[in-house]
C-alpha cells in the first residue's frame, strides 16, 4: 500500500510542476498592475520591442482585447438549433488568439517551430511579426494600435480591401484598441521604462 501511495503522491508533484499560470491578472485595466504581477509578461513584451519594434502598450492592448490576457483562451463554441454543439467559432486559440493557419505560417517563417499559443513569450513575438507584415504590406506604423488591430482583426488583404468599413462594430473595437493603448502608454511611463 506504501508504494501506491508513494507513486501518486510522485505522480501528482510532477503534474503540478508542469501546470502553466495561463490566468488573467487581476487588474486588467493598470498595464503597471499588469506588469508587476506577471513579470514574466514584461519581459515577453519588451524582447518583442527589441526585436520587432512594437511598443508594448501596443501589444498590451491588442491582448487585451483578443483574449484579456488569458493564455488558453479560445473562441466560443457553435450550436445548432442552439442546443447541440458544432465546435468552435475558429481555430483562434491562446494569447493573441492567432488561427492555426497563421500561427503555422508564422512558425515557419521566424523558424520559431516550438512556439506555443498559450506562451505570452511566443504571442508577443507573433504579435511583432504580424504588425510588421502590416507594417510592409499596408503602411501601417507599429504605433496605430487602431489600424494594426484592424489588420489583425481583418487580415491583410481584408484589410486592404477595407472590409472593416462596412463593420461599425469592428471600428468601435479597434477604436476602444487605440484608447487603451493611449492609456497603457500613459501608464507605462510612470511606473516603468517600458513604452
Amino acid at each position: 500500500m506504501s508504494r501506491v501511495l508513494f507513486a501518486l503522491m510522485v505522480v501528482l508533484v510532477v503534474a503540478s510542476c508542469g501546470k502553466k499560470d495561463t490566468s488573467a491578472p487581476r487588474n486588467l485595466e493598470n498595464a503597471c498592475a499588469i506588469l508587476k504581477e506577471k513579470p514574466h509578461f514584461r519581459r515577453a513584451f519588451s524582447s518583442a520591442k527589441r526585436k520587432w519594434g512594437v511598443p508594448v502598450h501596443v501589444q498590451m492592448a491588442v491582448l487585451y482585447q483578443e483574449s484579456k490576457f488569458i493564455g488558453d483562451a479560445r473562441t466560443p463554441h457553435k450550436y445548432a438549433l442552439g442546443i447541440l454543439p458544432m465546435g468552435r467559432q475558429s481555430s483562434a486559440y491562446g494569447y493573441a488568439q492567432a488561427l492555426d493557419g497563421t500561427w503555422d505560417q508564422y512558425r515557419r517563417e521566424t523558424g520559431n517551430r516550438s512556439a506555443k499559443r498559450d506562451n505570452v513569450k511566443d504571442a508577443a513575438d507573433f504579435m511583432g511579426w504580424y504588425f510588421n507584415e502590416s507594417r510592409d504590406r499596408n503602411g501601417v506604423a507599429l504605433s496605430d494600435a487602431r489600424a494594426q488591430y484592424l489588420n489583425y482583426h481583418e487580415g491583410h488583404t481584408g484589410y486592404a480591401r477595407g472590409n472593416y468599413r462596412n463593420k461599425a462594430w469592428l471600428v468601435k473595437v479597434a477604436d476602444d484598441v487605440a484608447s487603451r493603448s493611449a492609456k497603457y502608454q500613459s501608464q507605462l511611463r510612470s511606473c516603468s521604462r517600458l513604452r
